[in-house]
């Protein structure tokens, strides 16, 4: 007469977290390997394996050049989940509301004088346009990436742009009630599209918007757009605003540049784990070489919109190359 099986211990966490002899964190247990479409790479997604959806997974995602055995060892180095994300944010609006509010409480956007405000028009309030092409870009990122610590981290990239089109906007109405005349808040389609200014920009945002292969969409976003963006909008025009008393836009930048940061520190921490696989290094070293002189050309066409242009200009392209060096990758 055999004997009964011995019953089955319960695993005290996730299964797929068994094996760590330390007990999972809030963000290890929230955040790692939720993407059941990474469970059959030729099925992605359990439906008809013809449906040009899991065509699209097949070659965008599983299919890409730039391979890792293993996606789901990426972490964020801020470890942030849907709850610490909003609580950490929740302070960030605190203090740009406040921001917004005390200075429009001293009629700051008043004592501006009008060559700046001129500028502004040009050069600030149509970045909405262009904040908008990094969320959609993000937003894409997070659908195809290959791992959904990746996917968390460029949703919370996609929010954080949008808090950025949402500002804009806000100061869009305010700059335009205080200096009337300058066409801001009806202008800003028409400078995105036909300035100089913003061809740049506009030409290389679209580009990137229809790069598909998931690691090229990161090289090209991550690595080049948004901090050539950066750069330029918090940067450049952060620099010339304080130089012109504008202290409000010279302090929201700086805010915005915090979300900015944390990006790049994410970004990288994927890059250091990408090109710990041979071959990585070279291929996102040609995707940054192949977007980088566009990014170049739009910093500096838009940077020639501003006081002392050309100066801005360089600094904001030393501080991108500087980024990059930092990954380990030649000056660009």
């Amino acid at each position: 007469m055999s004997s009964a099986p011995e019953p089955l211990k319960p695993l005290r966490t996730w299964s797929h977290l068994a094996d760590r002899r330390k007990r999972p964190s809030e963000y290890e247990i929230v955040s790692t390997r939720l993407h059941y479409r990474r469970r059959d790479p030729d099925v992605p997604w359990e439906l008809d394996p013809n449906l040009p959806m899991n065509d699209w997974y097949r070659k965008y995602c599983n299919e890409s050049p730039l391979r890792h055995p293993d996606w789901d060892l990426f972490q964020d180095p801020d470890q942030l989940v849907y709850r610490t994300y909003n609580i950490l944010q929740d302070g960030q609006e605190a203090y740009v509301g406040s921001l917004l509010d005390q200075l429009s409480d001293r009629g700051h956007d008043e004592m501006l004088e009008r060559e700046w405000a001129e500028v502004l028009a040009r050069a600030y309030t149509p970045a909405r346009y262009i904040f908008h092409t990094l969320q959609m870009a993000s937003a894409y990122l997070s659908q195809v990436a290959p791992a959904s610590t990746i996917s968390t981290c460029a949703m919370f990239q996609t929010a954080d742009s949008l808090r950025w089109v949402t500002h804009t906007a806000y100061r869009t109405v305010e700059l335009g009630r205080a200096h009337q005349g300058l066409g801001i808040g009806t202008d800003e389609r028409a400078h995105f599209e036909k300035d100089p200014a913003w061809q740049g920009f506009r030409k290389l945002a679209e580009k990137v918007l229809v790069v598909w292969d998931w690691a090229e969409c990161f090289a090209a976003l991550n690595l080049v757009l948004k901090p050539a963006v950066e750069e330029a909008l918090l940067g450049a025009l952060g620099d010339a605003a304080r130089n012109h008393g504008d202290t409000l836009y010279g302090m929201l930048s700086q805010a915005h540049m915090r979300d900015a940061e944390r990006h790049r520190r994410w970004a990288a921490k994927l890059v250091e784990l990408a090109v710990s696989q041979p071959g990585n290094r070279e291929l996102l070293a040609g995707w940054i070489a192949k977007w980088q002189p566009l990014a170049n050309e739009a910093i500096d066409a838009y940077c020639a919109a501003l006081p002392d242009g050309e100066e801005l200009a360089a600094a904001a392209k030393s501080r991108v190359a500087g980024f990059h060096a930092g990954m380990g990758f030649a000056k660009s």
